[in-house]
């Protein structure tokens, strides 16, 4: 064995091991860089939040800041790389005492996997400052992801983490369809809560069954058909609006504004299906009569509005009763209000296939 042999074995192991080295690292590289999903405007006043920046002042004070949050929004690319990982900043650090941190305000991975979206695993935060592999020890293969965002925290900072000799590109798969996306309107059930992660909100899982791009404009406790927000969404060329506001609104406030509401859209969009969601039939409601009193109300309400509209000539809109919405058993919520992941699923088995009947 000679001197020249030996050497040249040991430089190919020092390589080897330095190539090894080098794989192990992970580049960080701005999610700006990406197309953004689930916004109704591009007009706002930072990348990742739902509302453009002229309501501020005139939207109110619960509303913008409600706005800030990152529910629906989703960033898309692809990578052969083996490793993804993310590092973001949280904009409010927010928690609350029945959903969990990786629904509140962490992030969630989606592959394109035999053609259909698959969860790949969650990003779990840990303080306002985060940073999380997501998966790792894949092969290198090249794969379309979504990154959805958290649900009730904003984000001020996002970077997507891969290999260093690895590729991060643009999509090339136009998935979730992008043109005539559906435009839901709602309540704190409607913003994710209380999803165990982001995929796991009913406008995500609706998304990913119909394939199609869906803006998520859920405000927690302010789904007061404040009329700036219905300008909002006529402002979207949608192939169908899902107007889900009645667990927020009162009595008043839709004999007052529904029908004012639903104008601004209908004036800008004369075809297009307008679906309207009764008031889930909350689980103790079996038990607590004045909420069983409240939910009643208020949707004999919607569905008295909801006819005159009929009588009216107005046609392309549609109603959804909620009677089977939550199922039989009581098991679908976390608080008998708001929707566990069993729940949201329970949901989009009743809306979904109501949209997709109606999708232009």
């Amino acid at each position: 064995m000679t001197m020249n042999f030996i050497a040249k074995c040991f430089i190919t192991a020092l390589l080897i091991t330095l190539s090894a080295g080098i794989k192990a690292q992970i580049i960080y590289h701005d999610a700006a860089a990406f197309p953004l999903l689930g916004k109704a405007t591009e007009e706002t006043e930072t990348r990742y939040e739902r509302l453009p920046a002229r309501f501020k002042g005139i939207s109110r004070p619960a509303v913008w800041t409600l706005g800030k949050d990152c529910a629906g929004l989703a960033v898309r690319f692809r990578s052969n790389s083996t490793t993804i990982a993310a590092r973001w900043t949280a904009l409010y650090n927010n928690t609350m005492n029945h959903q969990t941190q990786t629904g509140t305000r962490g992030l969630d991975l989606y592959c394109l996997h035999n053609g259909e979206w698959t969860f790949v695993n969650s990003g779990r935060p840990t303080g306002k400052e985060n940073s999380a592999t997501i998966i790792a020890n894949m092969k290198p293969e090249m794969r379309e992801y979504m990154l959805y965002l958290s649900l009730y925290d904003g984000i001020t900072s996002l970077e997507i983490g891969v290999d260093s000799l690895s590729a991060l590109e643009q999509p090339v798969v136009n998935s979730p369809v992008r043109e005539k996306p559906v435009v839901f309107y709602g309540t704190s059930i409607l913003q994710g809560g209380c999803s165990n992660r982001p995929g796991m909100a009913h406008t995500s899982i609706i998304s990913r069954r119909l394939d199609r791009e869906c803006i998520n404009l859920g405000f927690s406790g302010n789904a007061l058909l404040d009329l700036e927000i219905a300008e909002l969404i006529a402002g979207v060329d949608a192939s169908v609006y899902v107007l889900d506001f009645v667990p927020n609104a009162s009595v008043e406030q839709m004999n007052e504004k529904m029908e004012k509401f639903y104008r601004i859209i209908r004036d800008k969009h004369p075809d297009t299906p307008i679906i309207f969601i009764e008031d889930p039939i909350f689980t103790h409601s079996r038990f607590d009569q004045k909420i069983l009193k409240e939910i009643t109300r208020k949707n004999e309400t919607v569905n008295r509005i909801f006819k005159e509209l009929k009588k009216k000539g107005e046609k392309k809109i549609y109603m959804i009763s909620s009677e089977k919405m939550l199922g039989n058993d009581s098991e679908a919520t976390v608080d008998g209000t708001h929707f566990t992941d069993l729940g949201m699923m329970r949901y989009a088995d009743l809306v979904c296939p109501v949209i997709k009947k109606h999708m232009k």
